[in-house]
């Protein structure tokens, strides 16, 4: 493949984040997505949108202006969204560079998307998973995101074949991911991939994306507070007695 005619769908970009993996981190949020979270605080990256179209070269000409910071920390480069993996081509020549330049890689995914060549190029040099867990109910995970979840467990699973690292991470949105019962699901779901999950992250819900969706001529769609700290630190503790070490961001 050349590299000369890549070119990606970019919402943003944000240089010196330390929540998006190890370190500190250069994070590119890709346009598009195959999915409609109800608590999505992107919309704004769900479609194409060609104002932010940037080449190979030059996203990798930023990048490794900030090599001593990813040096130093032990950070590097995350690919966000929106879905990364929808532009697939582009992450994996991407990555790709990133590793001749010595930079760690992760992907920050949801996991719903074919397992196409291109995705397999991509996992092939990315170092870190960051997966996005919406809910393990196929029922619940399609009135939450609008899809199955079937893809997403199929990711997984190829993942752990490939013996990835994998950092869980759950959105927790109370009437849908809060519930002690739904975590005990969770955890016991997450067992078979024990081997291959180095963290799980907490996420509580926001309303921060709220009016992104009203600017957007959109009806936002959940009428829930976010979780209170008590049910916060009761899924930390959850998590932690299963083994994982746990961030609650």
């Amino acid at each position: 493949m050349g590299t000369k005619t890549k070119l990606a769908y970019i919402h943003s970009i944000l240089t010196g984040a330390t929540v998006d993996g190890p370190g500190v981190r250069y994070v590119i949020f890709f346009q598009m997505c195959p999915l409609r979270c109800k608590y999505c605080h992107n919309p704004d990256t769900w479609a194409k949108n060609s104002l932010g179209i940037k080449t190979l070269e030059s996203v990798l000409a930023d990048i490794l202006k900030y090599k001593s910071f990813f040096n130093f920390s032990g950070g590097g480069v995350t690919a966000s969204g929106g879905e990364p993996l929808l532009q697939a081509e582009f992450c994996a020549e991407l990555f790709k560079k990133l590793k001749e330049n010595s930079i760690h890689t992760a992907l920050d995914t949801c996991g719903c998307v074919e397992i196409d060549n291109n995705v397999i190029n991509t996992i092939d040099y990315t170092d870190l998973v960051l997966l996005d867990i919406k809910h393990t109910d196929t029922t619940a995970h399609k009135d939450l995101t609008g899809k199955d979840n079937e893809a997403a467990k199929e990711f997984l699973k190829y993942l752990y074949k490939r013996n990835k690292k994998v950092w869980i991470r759950q959105v927790i949105v109370p009437g849908y991911t809060a519930e002690v019962k739904y975590i005990e699901g969770l955890i016991d779901y997450l067992k078979d991939y024990r081997s291959i999950i180095e963290k799980a992250e907490l996420l509580p819900y926001h309303k921060m994306g709220q009016k992104k969706w009203e600017k957007l001529g959109l009806k936002y769609p959940l009428n829930v507070e976010p979780p209170d700290r008590k049910t916060l630190e009761t899924i930390k503790e959850m998590f932690e007695k299963a083994g994982y070490e746990t961030l609650l961001n």
